[in-house]
């Protein structure tokens, strides 16, 4: 089922949404200015509210609770869930909107900015579906309380991203969660992460290399030094300013 069965503004902005980058650059940043998990996240949430002043973009905890109250600005009530991966528990967030006898799952944080039918679970229903994005195609699949998210590229072999306990979780504890979050490893080193829609490319930078990945296949190549700073502005559209206040890290 087509996701204009959902109202239109709310798929207005989802497309609003889209042009996002996701990046951990500015949380390093406040993390490393405030030596405080929960100040740092207090800051991260302050200055997220308002999409139109992001300096680029946020992690999936910002992104999700951005979307989380922008719904509830439309009057739509939304539920936050968390996303385990293979041994790691709640390292992932997403959302669950019910709406007009159907469930929607939205997962901006991994830059899947359509909002997706929920399939019914078996016996009821097929218990999967698939949604042929670009470049990265998704399939669902419910069952036993959860939803798996499963996604690939072109004929590769579908891979499990992460696993959604539909119950969902409380915002006290969602924010738990993101607290926690600036202890993840990932907090070490720059992520970038931005989608293309209109042309169906996915760019991608982690440890100095940029990962361009299209319908067709995927090429990785390193950026020298000496042009991260304008490359990634381009690439990503992040401010100067931002890239320059990184720059001991942006390795």
């Amino acid at each position: 089922m087509p996701a204009n069965h959902l109202p239109d503004p709310i798929l207005q902005y989802c497309q609003k949404l889209s042009c996002i980058t996701y990046e951990n650059i500015t949380k390093i940043l406040h993390f490393t200015a405030t030596g405080n998990k929960t100040l740092a996240q207090q800051q991260e949430n302050a200055l997220q509210q308002d999409l139109d002043h992001w300096l680029g973009g946020g992690t999936c905890f910002s992104l999700t609770w951005h979307l989380y109250q922008k719904l509830q600005e439309m009057g739509y009530t939304s539920q936050l869930l968390m996303g385990h991966k293979r041994h790691q528990r709640n390292v992932h967030c997403a959302l669950l909107l019910r709406y007009d006898g159907l469930s929607w799952f939205f997962d901006p944080g991994y830059l899947i900015f359509d909002p997706l039918p929920i399939p019914l679970p078996r016996p009821i229903g097929p218990g999967w579906n698939f949604h042929p994005l670009r470049p990265n195609w998704v399939r669902l699949e419910h069952g036993n309380g959860g939803l798996g998210l499963w996604t690939g590229c072109g004929n590769e072999k579908p891979k499990l991203r992460f696993e959604f306990p539909l119950s969902g979780v409380s915002e006290s504890e969602f924010h738990h969660h993101w607290v926690q979050s600036f202890s993840a490893e990932m907090m070490n080193y720059p992520v970038l992460n931005r989608l293309d829609r209109e042309r169906g490319i996915q760019y991608y930078y982690q440890k100095g290399n940029l990962l361009i990945r299209s319908s067709e296949g995927s090429q990785m190549r390193a950026i020298a030094p000496e042009n991260r700073i304008a490359e990634l502005q381009s690439l990503f559209g992040l401010s100067t300013e931002l890239l320059e206040n990184a720059q001991d890290f942006l390795t």
